[in-house]
């Protein structure tokens, strides 16, 4: 029978929707788990009707006051789904209370805060996750696998985009467009993701950043109005009132690996036409893969020590149970998964490590997600300087 885990939801928004529908599903696919989540409290600000939200979601209590949630004896995993500046206050007083903690990405705002944060895990002593969720995409776990077993061979070239048009001149001042409250723009909410997946994917770690460019191209933004439930009011867009952005639109920069290959990184809120095309490519001596989130059931593979006469891109469906990673917890073949099933695959993989059990893939914890931080940083510091940076001069 499975033990039972009490579950804090710090925050609301787009990330509290995906999390408490992960944690409202996942037992009902993943129906062998050790450990099964139940949703006791979420957090939200008065603005945002936590009330609403809870019961909308299927949370058991809600509260206006994060630091009594977190430090509650009931509560056995909190989950942080706050703006990023938030990140490093709530962590670090939920390790505190010797509690497990599950953060979204990235780790934090700053460098700063996500070395205290992995510091004070280290000390607590307890588990910690973040929500790298691509991760959890089967095409990506396929990925992640076929190289760790040598099908690429040795690694020659890695490119990674992660492409978005929704940031034009009429979108509002949300606070991803603010360096207080996100740490940075485009980069630490679209590169952090592709970083983490080339780090997962290749099984290597980044050693050098090199010509970086970041560019804010607008420069001010109509400051938005909250609706009722904490919601950018339509009347936003009529605003006079303006603020300025201080984050970045697009950030690209070339990179080195350990053990030899080079890469290619860019990351845009204006690229026009695409709506979330994060994708990467890998090239190596055996074999090349190719990932297009947009069409995510699907990993493209070619066998480069194949017969010339049939050499060329396979097209392979990720969705055999049986065959590919947490394919078998959902539907028959072929009928295929989507966005929010990546975070459900993710509870199912922290209820497993909170059980003391292995997940399908590694979760990255503080220590892991600290690493794609140094290297968010490392790329502002190579745009900032135009220079290239060495990693071991990011501590």
């Amino acid at each position: 029978m499975a033990k039972y885990c009490n579950v804090a939801l710090i925050g609301q928004g787009f990330m509290g929707r995906t999390h408490s529908n992960a944690y409202l599903k996942v037992h009902k696919f993943f129906t062998d788990l050790p450990m099964a989540p139940v949703m006791h409290t979420s957090f939200g600000q008065k603005e945002e009707n936590p009330d609403v939200f809870a019961n909308r979601w299927g949370w058991i209590h809600c509260s206006q006051d994060w630091k009594s949630v977190v430090r509650s004896e009931e509560i056995d995993l909190v989950d942080i789904v706050t703006p990023n500046f938030m990140h490093m206050p709530v962590a670090m007083e939920a390790l505190a209370a010797g509690k497990p903690v599950a953060t979204e990405k990235p780790l934090a705002g700053t460098l700063k805060d996500a070395r205290a944060m992995v510091a004070a895990a280290k000390k607590a002593k307890v588990k910690t996750f973040v929500w790298y969720n691509y991760r959890r995409c089967p095409a990506v776990a396929l990925a992640h696998q076929l190289v760790k077993t040598g099908k690429i061979g040795r690694i020659f070239h890695v490119r990674c985009v992660y492409l978005q048009d929704w940031g034009g001149p009429d979108t509002p001042l949300l606070w991803r467009f603010q360096k207080k409250l996100a740490g940075s723009g485009a980069h630490g909410d679209l590169n952090a993701h592709v970083i983490d997946m080339a780090r997962f994917i290749t099984g290597d770690e980044i050693t050098e950043i090199s010509g970086a460019i970041a560019e804010t191209f607008v420069k001010e933004r109509t400051i938005p109005t909250a609706g009722a439930a904490g919601g950018i009011a339509a009347g936003s867009r009529g605003s006079r009132k303006k603020g300025k952005v201080d984050v970045d639109d697009a950030v690209l920069f070339l990179a080195r690996f350990a053990k030899g290959a080079v890469a290619s990184f860019e990351a845009t809120r204006l690229a026009t036409g695409y709506q979330n095309m994060n994708g990467i490519e890998v090239h190596g001596e055996k074999g090349a893969l190719r990932f297009r989130f947009e069409d995510m059931n699907y990993l493209d593979y070619v066998d480069n020590t194949a017969d010339a006469a049939v050499k060329g891109w396979t097209r392979i469906m990720c969705t055999r149970g049986g065959s590919h990673p947490y394919a078998a917890a959902w539907w028959p073949d072929a009928h295929i998964m989507g966005y929010e099933h990546g975070f459900i695959n993710q509870a199912a993989d922290i209820m497993l490590a909170l059980a003391g059990k292995k997940p399908v893939v590694p979760i990255p914890d503080f220590a892991d997600a600290y690493e794609t931080q140094r290297v968010l940083e490392a790329a502002l510091l190579s745009a900032k300087n135009r220079c290239a940076i060495k990693m071991s001069e990011v501590k």
